[in-house]
């Protein structure tokens, strides 16, 4: 099964959540759909699967969740070193590989809508795909594609950052807070969030991956509340019994992304108070219904272990195909009637390569990098905390 695939080595004494693992998976394929889709649509009020984007928002939600859930208790025991090494060995390993792919397939990305591909050297490429990967952001001045990323060679790497970020801020503040102390950041956090969504300029949350001022406040916005909502969740709920509960979650995810947006250019704050709902509300109410149920041997528990298993290498590999797909059909204006069949091949070969990624690079190196920095203490690393973030 994936699920045992992908916990080979990283044992944890701790109950898991097999429905939390399968929604990430879920809110991964979505992603891919989304920004597969993206590239057909005309502006940011005409997207198909219009609010895929805020899967980033869910995968926040979630990681604050099992972060707080696998370590909250552990720090008796557990030296701040010991955190970093856990997250850098289940995160690290598939970020060095997307880099790698970006770069192979940077060239054959050549389109007027990436104006720095056919000027970028190859020296300059090599030292962005080592950068990228370290996961430091690249300057402006390194953007060798022209959109502004701060991982140009893999743009959903920014995300990454922020989940990094996230995991600091958490190991050296915030387990220390409070439940009072959380609540209270919480709330300031969804103000801001409310705040950005309702009054800013585009009414919504798109937007985190530069390395510019307003860019960071949007990265950071859209980290904050869902991460330490997930870890408050994480706190203060006990979960119940939900049947059906990855069915329930699964459709809920599925429609609060594909809904069309709300408003238009002259009503930015309906659609931004809409995403900012949804994030403070739904993604977490969402949480603890998928923690609440239970998968039993089966088609269900196959199918969870599965989308767990290649929810992070997907989500992590799939966007250098992303830019060689909108490459293609920007560059022979090619509608959506014409282009699915190539979207759908496009996804299928992205879920194969993450299997493989998973399978022959990801299990077995985390296995190494265990053995070798983890396990001379004695301890396990842990596979709850999983983020495709997300």
């Amino acid at each position: 099964m994936a699920n045992d695939i992908s916990s080979v080595g990283f044992a944890d004494t701790k109950r898991h959540y097999p429905i939390l693992d399968g929604l990430r998976g879920v809110a991964a394929l979505i992603v891919v759909a989304f920004h597969l889709f993206e590239a057909h649509a005309a502006s940011r009020f005409v997207q198909i699967i219009n609010h895929g984007y805020m899967a980033v928002d869910f995968f926040f939600v979630l990681s604050g969740f099992v972060i707080g859930y696998a370590y909250d208790d552990r720090w008796r025991t557990m030296s701040t070193t010991e955190f970093f090494k856990r997250r850098l060995i289940r995160l690290h390993p598939m970020i060095v590989v997307a880099m790698i792919i970006g770069a192979l397939m940077f060239y054959f990305q050549a389109s007027p809508i990436f104006p720095r591909i056919q000027e970028t050297p190859v020296w300059l490429l090599l030292v962005v795909m080592v950068i990228g990967m370290t996961l430091i952001p690249v300057p402006l001045s390194l953007d060798i594609r022209g959109w502004t990323e701060m991982h140009p060679l893999d743009g959903p790497g920014w995300s990454l950052f922020y989940e990094y970020v996230g995991n600091i801020l958490y190991a050296l503040f915030v387990r220390k807070f409070s439940k009072r102390m959380l609540a209270l950041c919480v709330f300031v956090a969804g103000g801001a969030l409310v705040h950005y969504c309702v009054t800013g300029p585009t009414g919504d949350v798109i937007g985190g991956w530069a390395l510019e001022p307003g860019q960071i406040r949007i990265g950071l916005t859209r980290l904050l509340y869902p991460f330490f909502a997930g870890l408050l969740l994480s706190r203060v709920v006990t979960v119940g019994h939900v049947r059906h509960a990855f069915l329930l979650c699964s459709v809920i995810i599925a429609i609060v992304l594909a809904l069309p947006r709300f408003g238009g250019e002259h009503d930015l704050w309906m659609n931004g108070l809409y995403e900012s709902l949804i994030i403070i509300f739904v993604f977490p109410l969402v949480v603890y219904l998928g923690a609440s149920g239970q998968v039993k041997s089966g088609l269900s528990a196959r199918i969870c272990g599965f989308l767990g298993a290649i929810s992070y290498p997907i989500y992590i590999i799939h966007y250098p195909f992303v830019y060689t797909y909108t490459a293609w059909v920007q560059d022979n204006k090619i509608p959506v009637a014409q282009g699915w069949p190539i979207a759908l091949a496009t996804l299928a070969g992205c879920v194969a390569l993450a299997w493989i990624c998973l399978t022959f690079y990801d299990v077995p190196v985390r296995r190494w990098l265990t053995e070798r920095y983890m396990k001379k203490t004695g301890k396990a690393t842990t596979t709850i905390g999983m983020k495709v973030a997300e």
